[in-house]
């Protein structure tokens, strides 16, 4: 993916686009592969980077939705479900199974959940991850080690999917532009324009590192910027009706000693309504996650001092090991893109269910859903916005469309693995460089040939998108990523041809990005 050169074909273009999409998280870069590979030509603007806000951001699971069950909506688990095998069948490079276990201290919980998983089992179908199964007391403590064994009676173990959120996004991008889309980040709307009739006929551009604009005519403009989506519709429509009940979720991260045994732990209820899960993910453990309405919605969001608290306390009550501030590497938040629903305040209720949306202006907007089913999102929005803007009729082919680095064999690339087939191109870099080869840290597993290829093929334009998104150091150890930062700007200024002042003042801006991620002990 070269950004000038994108960048110049848009700045160039005069011919309508059949479609530009704004916001390039899971559900903008699921459009633009679902309309460009239908054969429709496509541009995508972001305003930061792609997968910047909720997509990268999320617990990393590819999962059918356990306690929606609860709540009695079937077809959306079901929608789900199918959704996460096509998920694993497309990119198997990047979603995993993972076994998940419930443990059990009340007697009743063992046949109620056994019962409940089941039917989760049943619903998946030919797209199931693997059986659940009612455990004892000792399977339970072999598969979680770490458990509090007071009052414990066993467990329920079941199968779910993993993924990383951010990968995944970027190989999107990747997919996208092999279908012929041309896609930009750091290239945010700032206007719409309109025809003699006041429908809305293309999108006003601005390239952030320039500072040029330029139109964008398009015959459908697709809104998909996630939480920031009633932001885009204010562009056209000052006073809006709301459509995003926006709502924060954080994680905090540790090391992997906390979850040894390589399954997952399930809490069905936490005193907020919510589920809560504790993941091991790139050789450390996510905890989250909480559920807080917000009214405003920031560009980096931070927890809040009663979120983080709320963590240590409710996984404190299931891990047998003392659980402290101290004990956390990062801590990151996201912000839910929920499709506001009356006037109640308790976002956990709402539906993860998507909405379509077409203002009289002829704005498309999609809203709400989950990033495992961002694929379904796509095709329901595609077909939409094909109908609205009389587009030629094509067939979605998504089902069975492969993400670029698919590769069935990727564990075999060890920690280059999440890169699938692209892993051997990013191994001869290193041959041709074996000083890229060397750890950007001890405490994490990234190198300095993986800079080089985030600039040269991802495009990275900032330490931020290195360390956050094209690796997750950010996401996993902040402070390990403070300390990669000069030698990532360093390599970043490299490939970008940008002096030591830049590099300076991107390492500067990461540090202060980097300090929210850090929690301070009490």
């Amino acid at each position: 993916m070269n950004r000038a050169e994108m960048l110049g074909r848009a700045i160039a273009r005069r011919d309508p686009w059949d479609m530009v999409v704004v916001g390039g998280g899971a559900v903008g870069m699921g459009v633009a592969v679902d309309a460009a590979s239908r054969g429709y030509e496509v541009l995508l603007v972001e305003r930061h980077d792609f997968g910047k806000g909720t997509s990268s951001r999320s617990t990393k699971l590819v999962h059918g939705g356990v306690r929606y069950l609860e709540q009695g909506a079937i077809s959306l688990v079901m929608e789900a479900l199918k959704e996460r095998g096509l998920l694993r069948q497309n990119a198997p490079h990047l979603v995993t199974d993972l076994a998940f276990v419930v443990p059990n201290y009340e007697w009743w919980e063992s046949p109620f959940y056994g019962v409940g998983l089941k039917v989760y089992d049943m619903l998946a179908g030919r797209y199931g991850f693997g059986k659940s199964e009612v455990l004892s007391k000792e399977d339970t403590l072999a598969r979680l080690p770490t458990i509090k064994t007071e009052g414990l009676r066993g467990g329920v173990v079941y199968y779910d999917g993993q993924f990383d959120d951010a990968r995944l996004l970027i190989n999107l991008a990747e997919t996208a532009v092999e279908q012929g889309a041309l896609i930009l980040n750091y290239a945010p709307a700032t206007a719409f324009t309109r025809d003699a009739d006041g429908f809305i006929d293309g999108v006003v551009a601005r390239d952030m590192e320039s500072g040029h604009e330029f139109r964008a005519p398009a015959r459908v403009v697709v809104n998909a910027a996630g939480p920031q989506s009633d932001q885009v519709r204010r562009l056209v429509h000052p006073d809006a009706v709301p459509l995003i009940a926006p709502s924060q979720g954080i994680h905090l991260v540790f090391d992997g000693s906390f979850l040894p045994g390589g399954h997952a732990i399930m809490v069905p209820h936490t005193p907020d309504g919510r589920v809560m899960f504790a993941i091991p993910w790139h050789g450390h453990t996510v905890v989250g996650t909480t559920d807080t309405p917000i009214s405003e919605v920031p560009a980096e969001p931070r927890p809040l001092d009663e979120e983080i608290e709320f963590i240590l306390e409710t996984a404190g009550r299931y891990l047998r090991r003392p659980i402290a501030r101290t004990d956390v590497l990062s801590v990151f938040a996201g912000i839910r893109p929920l499709v506001r629903s009356g006037s109640g305040g308790n976002t956990a209720s709402l539906s993860r269910d998507h909405t379509i949306h077409i203002d009289p202006s002829g704005l498309l907007t999609i809203a709400g859903g989950k990033w495992t089913t961002y694929r379904r999102m796509a095709e329901d929005c595609v077909d939409h916005a094909a109908t609205l803007a009389r587009l030629t009729e094509k067939l979605c082919v998504t089902r069975t469309l492969n993400v670029h680095g698919f590769h069935r064999q990727a564990h075999n690339f060890g920690a280059l693995s999440v890169y699938g087939s692209d892993a051997l191109l990013i191994q001869d870099l290193i041959r041709a460089e074996p000083s890229l080869g060397t750890p950007l840290h001890p405490a994490l597993p990234y190198s300095g040939a993986e800079v080089v290829w985030a600039a040269r093929v991802e495009m990275a334009r900032t330490v931020e998108d290195v360390l956050a998104r094209r690796t997750r150091a950010l996401f996993l150890n902040a402070r390990a990523a403070i300390d990669m930062a000069p030698e990532t700007a360093r390599l970043l200024g490299r490939e970008l041809r940008q002096d030591e002042a830049w590099q300076d003042k991107q390492v500067e801006a990461f540090r202060a990005l980097a300090a929210g991620y850090l929690i301070a002990p009490t």
